[in-house]
């Protein structure tokens, strides 16, 4: 992504903040996996919205009005050892010349440097409790200042969280953001279809999982958005399935639910399939359910809907289903209003999509479901989960769980499915299995 993206960025967060206030954000930590081996390193999303800065034992300082500059970054000076061992990272001199920084300083001299930057400010806007070592030396910071009073100093009188302004900004996603998501998503469905082809019995759920990370890898992805959930047969009425250590049978279901990350923005996709190629008569009949609940919830997406308007047409489809296969009894109104679906449907049908798979934003204003508009992308995943060892329905629908995902971006006339590239209807994904 352009640094042009980032500049138009942090120009919007600081017109929000106003003259007289200042932001702070700090990066993402190095985590130690085992003894000196680190995890690999993911930058906190909302420092690197705003940044494009990849390192971490940074901080990113917003000042509006500030002569001397009003981006400042604090990072690792530029150290020739590291650079050897490690590789290149960008020093004060990098920071200003390619991530745009007015002004950068050596991220140790932070004690130094910063208190003064706060003085005479009114308010202070932050990630309030997301590190809480950050937290303590901020207070300490500003108690510092005010101890001074009698010099002078004025202290800041406001600790604001910079989450509701920053999230709402996320929200809605730019052509450049999208442009990303795009690519995530194109990579995602082709690997899904990968997946789908190479399935057969015999074959162990982590196998399919290493088809779905190759195809990410070999399109320049190299990062999962979130651990890919491989689940075969039963497993898939566990909703965060992760060990992917399952033998493939045939007569079984394999649902996958992965998405690969492109430039720190994710793909979220799910597709369920019968394993030998063809779905026996009861998964057929919940499948299509599911998928009809699925369609109507994506039709609600348009701007001036509710957030909820997807997931309540899903749940209507459903009840009605499972009333009409004798899984549930009563009347639907009565079933949806006490949550009679819930022992096979408990999840809500989306949540809102972009640099975390589960991403941020408000769902609600004001207590009110809030408005879709354009530019937000969400997703789309209606399911059904029917245990094993349910003794309350008929034993031919046990131990069958499926759901169907796909990411929608609201448009201004209405919506677009970005992850169209997957077969998802019954004719469709037979028709694919049967090709190799």
């Amino acid at each position: 992504m352009k640094q042009t993206e980032f500049k138009k960025r942090r120009k919007q967060l600081m017109q929000r903040i106003g003259i007289g206030n200042i932001a702070l954000i700090g990066s993402a930590s190095m985590h130690t996996r085992n003894r000196d081996v680190d995890y690999p390193f993911r930058q906190d999303s909302d420092f690197y919205y705003l940044t494009g800065f990849n390192e971490p034992d940074s901080l990113a300082v917003f000042i509006p009005g500030r002569e001397q500059g009003e981006y400042i970054l604090f990072c690792r000076e530029f150290d020739e050892k590291k650079a050897l061992w490690e590789g290149a990272h960008a020093g004060l001199e990098g920071a200003t010349q390619h991530y745009d920084a007015d002004d950068a300083f050596p991220i140790a001299d932070l004690d130094d440097i910063l208190p003064s930057m706060l003085e005479a400010k009114t308010k202070v806007f932050y990630p309030i409790g997301r590190d809480p070592e950050l937290d303590h030396s901020l207070l300490e910071w500003i108690n510092h200042i005010r101890n001074q009073s009698r010099s002078g100093l004025i202290a800041p009188g406001e600790l604001i969280s910079l989450d509701h302004i920053l999230h709402e900004m996320r929200l809605f996603k730019s052509a450049a953001e999208l442009k990303l998501m795009r690519r995530a998503a194109e990579v995602s469905a082709a690997a899904h279809v990968k997946a789908m082809q190479s399935c057969k019995a015999g074959m162990y759920e982590y196998q399919i999982e290493a088809e779905l990370v190759y195809h990410f890898i070999q399109c320049g992805l190299r990062a999962v958005a979130y651990p890919s959930i491989v689940a075969a047969g039963k497993n898939a009425c566990t909703l965060h399935y992760t060990e992917n250590t399952g033998k493939l049978k045939n007569g079984d279901l394999l649902l996958i639910d992965a998405g690969a990350e492109c430039d720190h923005y994710a793909a979220d996709i799910t597709r369920t399939f019968p394993i030998s190629g063809r779905f026996s008569e009861p998964q057929k009949i919940l499948y299509q359910l599911v998928l009809d609940a699925q369609t109507a919830a994506i039709e609600q997406i348009q701007p001036g809907s509710s957030w909820i308007a997807p997931h309540d047409a899903a749940v209507e489809v459903i009840t009605k289903g499972l009333v009409s296969l004798g899984l549930l009894k009563g009347r639907v109104k009565n079933l949806i209003k006490k949550e009679k679906y819930k022992p096979f449907y408990m999840h809500r049908t989306g949540h809102w999509l972009g640099m975390d798979v589960h991403d941020v934003g408000d769902y609600k204003i004001n207590q009110e479901w809030r408005v879709l508009e354009a530019g937000m992308l969400l997703t789309v995943e209606p399911g059904l989960y029917i245990p094993a060892d349910c003794k309350t329905v008929d034993e031919k629908w046990r131990g069958i769980g499926m759901r169907i995902e796909d990411d929608v971006l609201v448009t201004a006339k209405g919506h677009e499915i970005l992850t169209g590239g997957v077969p998802k209807t019954i004719a469709d994904i037979e028709a694919l299995m049967q090709v190799n």
